[in-house]
């Protein structure tokens, strides 16, 4: 049965998908209701919407909204435009938002990269374990920074023949 949008309600629907999207989205330790938000974005037809539009259509409340989106900027997930004739910036999320994850990633892992060495270098006293804990937490990021073009060019080229 259609809502007032014209959308199915119950399994399938878009809500079904925001509520579903905010479950793994808080088993991964997020915020519910920025699971909620973020979801309603992936499926919001609108290239840019407000905070209004997205507390209604993410069931949540106008301040969750202003907290969430703050901290899905931080993350690289979502992005704030400017409107013509609006004095309020709405809300965006890429096509891409997970190859803008994963480009946004690098820093994440330099920093921690680099907090691993400072630890090393700043800590002689630390036993055997801690040590190479601290070894592999770096060894890592190094690692894993080291793949990080390869995987967008793979994810570029999967993206291509895809479309085609």
């Amino acid at each position: 049965m259609p809502d007032e949008r014209g959308d199915q309600v119950g399994p399938g629907s878009r809500d079904d998908f925001i509520r579903r999207f905010a479950e793994h989205w808080h088993a991964q330790g997020g915020p519910r209701s920025e699971g909620r938000i973020l979801g309603y974005l992936l499926v919001a037809d609108d290239e840019a919407v407000s905070a209004e539009q997205i507390a209604e259509g993410a069931g949540v409340s106008r301040g969750s909204v202003s907290q969430s989106v703050r901290r899905l900027r931080k993350a690289g997930f979502v992005d704030l435009v400017e409107t013509p004739g609006e004095r309020t910036r709405r809300v965006t999320v890429d096509e891409d938002v997970w190859g803008g994850f994963l480009r946004g990633e690098r820093a994440y892992l330099q920093r921690q990269r680099s907090l691993a060495a400072d630890a090393l270098e700043r800590l002689p006293g630390l036993g055997p374990h801690a040590r190479a804990r601290l070894r592999n937490m770096y060894d890592y990021m190094t690692w894993l920074d080291g793949h990080h073009d390869a995987l967008l060019a793979r994810w570029e080229e999967y993206k291509a023949a895809r479309e085609e």
